[in-house]
């Protein structure tokens, strides 16, 4: 079983939530691994989910993963950058039949595209300079996937994303991050950008949730690798789903690369952590 690992005091069988803020140092508590609902379980489980998604499952751990972020049917869930649609179409499904409402980031030409996929109607822009993601407090949660080594690159893009999210969150509302995973060693810097082979150091996220006024409250390990070395020629991207033979996936392969390595430790070791907006 993976082990999740909570800031929580466990009291009379119940998890309660901590009510101070936590940090990097804090002691964690073991607690059982979150279970998907039946509605979340079926969604999963569709048979009409792309099979390039399906694939995906038993790195990503999708049940896991959304179980442990808190996600509810009768939510409105904004998911950031849904690039291929993996979380889009478990979630816009799931959502619509309890009531919810799914928002992704992206374009109206994405939206019509993806409606006959998905049933995703609703998108707004996000990036450097977009504005608000929706009117203040009201989403319940909001939900990146490996997206924010990208943000890295670009001065202030991470601390407004989170200003971002911590405004358009309910008071109680969740910020879920699952993100390629730096520590033990520290995040890479080369061409004066962090994180340039795509893994971030676990306090960089904590520090700019905190900034914006987010509590980390829990941390899990279910997308835990410990296969990832970390050491990759080309970074993250060496490892599926990328599985990059040069430089970008662009030029020659040089001498020696053994693809068959990379694709036996599998995707990233990733840090899974939820954070809350106080009530």
């Amino acid at each position: 079983m993976k082990r999740i690992t909570l800031l929580a005091a466990i009291c009379s069988g119940a998890l309660l939530a901590c009510t101070t803020p936590a940090t990097p140092t804090d002691a964690v508590t073991p607690a059982a691994t979150a279970k998907a609902d039946a509605g979340l379980a079926a969604a999963i489980a569709n048979p009409a989910r792309a099979d390039a998604n399906k694939v995906r499952d038993g790195a990503r751990h999708p049940a896991e993963t959304l179980a442990f972020f808190g996600v509810k049917p009768t939510m409105t869930v904004l998911e950031i950058a849904p690039g291929a649609g993996y979380y889009a179409e478990i979630l816009a499904p799931y959502l619509t039949a309890g009531g919810g409402k799914y928002v992704g980031t992206g374009t109206q030409m994405a939206a019509v595209a993806d409606q006959t996929k998905w049933g995703v109607q609703t998108y707004v822009p996000f990036n450097a300079t977009s504005g608000p993601l929706g009117a203040p407090g009201s989403a319940d949660m909001v939900l990146t996937f490996r997206n924010i080594h990208n943000w890295l690159w670009q001065p202030g893009f991470l601390d407004k994303a989170m200003g971002d999210f911590a405004a358009v969150l309910k008071p109680g509302g969740v910020l879920g991050v699952v993100e390629h995973r730096a520590d033990p060693r520290p995040e890479t810097v080369a061409n004066g950008r962090s994180a340039s082979d795509g893994y971030v150091a676990k306090a960089t996220i904590v520090a700019a949730a905190t900034k914006a006024g987010l509590v980390l409250e829990a941390e899990s390990e279910v997308n835990a690798n410990p296969k990832d070395t970390k050491d990759h020629p080309f970074g993250v991207w060496t490892l599926p789903p990328n599985s990059w033979t040069s430089p970008r996936n662009q030029g020659e392969t040089p001498a020696g690369f053994d693809p068959a390595k990379y694709q036996a430790i599998g995707e990233s070791d990733r840090q899974t952590l939820r954070f809350r907006k106080p009530a």
